[in-house]
């Protein structure tokens, strides 16, 4: 598979909740579970027990190694069945800001690839 991102992604192991953003009934925006496979400023992988759809948007928290919280808003831009009831997420940032991605790449030259 040809490699399409830009950034270099960084392996954590971090539990998120998502909140889907791009519905209007309140009733349907539901706070999802997922673990963080890879980051990288420009967006994340993760897993989670159930299918997202494309282009969904979700309100996100993610809180980093350094124990800050970076808040942003994400787009799913991929999920596939890895598994019974195990999804792989692929996702971007939509209006990251500066400083969380700087944090990011900080981190990513810090922890070069081994």
């Amino acid at each position: 598979m040809e490699e399409k991102r830009r950034d270099r992604r960084l392996d954590l192991e971090v539990s998120i909740e998502l909140e889907r953003l791009d519905q209007n009934d309140i009733t349907t925006l539901k706070m999802i579970r997922v673990n963080v496979t890879d980051l990288s400023s420009a967006g994340m992988g993760f897993h989670t027990a159930q299918p997202l759809e494309n282009g969904a948007l979700y309100d996100t928290r993610i809180t980093i190694w350094t124990k800050e919280t970076i808040q942003s808003v994400i787009r799913i831009v991929r999920c596939e069945e890895i598994g019974e009831n195990m999804y792989h997420c692929g996702a971007t940032f939509v209006g990251l800001t500066s400083s969380d991605a700087l944090k990011i790449n900080i981190y990513s030259m810090l922890n070069p690839e081994e």
